[in-house]
């Protein structure tokens, strides 16, 4: 396998991780008892969790050595994301993969979104890669474009907020900690409650997007200016709402569920687009900042909750 087709399949693996997707029924009649034991192993409660115990398939040594030449990885990355991006970003996370480091990191500035970047570093000579830095193909623009949406759609994201924050105080659902969406989140803009994606035939965002890279100072109103509500499909902007338990030994309540899902679809002033919620348990996997199992309940893919 050449260099190039490694890394596309590597960038296809950690996608799948950090947008929260598993098959959960990987396992034979055989082995799933076994399965599910080493399975149970990995949940904790997601009040708890802040990214302990999160990894990449193959990463323990590169690990070791991501960690050993620290401030040179982290220098690496912010060149990367200044020069390609025009962002200012802080480090969290550096988590190795199997051929160097996975470093998870969030914007500095009035655009807010979490992302990540690959790192090659040389299993021989343990030589950090810095000018060969990059990231998944389409993955920061993705981040950039969401953190365009919630920045001028702010009055109907803050609607969005302030409905799961009256929701989340009322003590039955909680979500994520902020500190897992810093360490592991990398799924663009991100709040405890849910994450935005968008995709690259999105014609709407494009002229902000394109606007912003060339003058990341550009005015609010002149961003504003540059959308093209006329081309917006709700299918191209997602807003995934991921919400859990707050009692850890309770099962995802389906009367919250529809709840929550009857308010998205009735409520004036939310954003546009489409809307997956997810209710789960109280529990995440650590190894893979996930929390959809079996008993989750869902409104997904097919069946999204549609604001136009």
């Amino acid at each position: 396998m050449n260099g190039k087709n490694k890394w596309i399949i590597y960038g296809i693996g950690i996608s799948l991780l950090l947008g929260g997707c598993m098959d959960m029924d990987k396992a034979n009649d055989n082995g799933q008892k076994e399965t599910s034991k080493e399975m149970e192993k990995q949940l904790v409660s997601v009040q708890d969790y802040k990214g302990e115990g999160y990894s990449l398939p193959n990463g323990e040594k590169m690990d070791e050595m991501a960690e050993s030449h620290k401030d040179e990885v982290e220098s690496a990355v912010k060149r990367f994301f200044k020069e390609n991006y025009q962002t200012d970003i802080k480090v969290h996370n550096i988590v190795g993969n199997e051929d160097g480091a996975t470093v998870f990191v969030e914007s500095v500035g009035r655009l807010h979104y979490y992302t990540y970047a690959i790192v090659p570093i040389d299993r021989d000579t343990e030589k950090i890669r810095g000018d060969k830095v990059f990231s998944e193909e389409g993955q920061v623009e993705d981040r950039i474009k969401g953190g365009l949406y919630r920045l001028i759609f702010e009055d109907e994201f803050n609607k969005l907020d302030s409905y799961l924050e009256d929701l989340v105080s009322e003590g039955e659902v909680v979500g994520k900690t902020q500190e897992s969406l810093q360490n592991v989140g990398g799924t663009g803009y991100m709040t405890p409650y849910y994450f935005l994606s968008t995709f690259m035939n999105d014609e709407s965002i494009k002229p902000v997007y394109d606007l912003f890279v060339k003058d990341p100072e550009a005015d609010i109103e002149d961003l504003k200016d540059a959308y093209i509500e006329s081309s917006f499909s709700p299918e191209n902007l997602l807003i995934n709402i991921r919400l859990f338990m707050k009692d850890e030994e309770a099962s995802p309540d389906e009367e919250v569920f529809n709840r929550v899902a009857d308010d998205i679809e009735r409520i004036e002033g939310l954003p546009k687009g489409s809307y997956s919620l997810y209710l789960n348990d109280n529990k995440v996997y650590k190894d893979s900042f996930t929390g959809e199992k079996e008993n989750s309940l869902s409104r997904g893919h097919g069946n999204y909750i549609v604001r136009n």
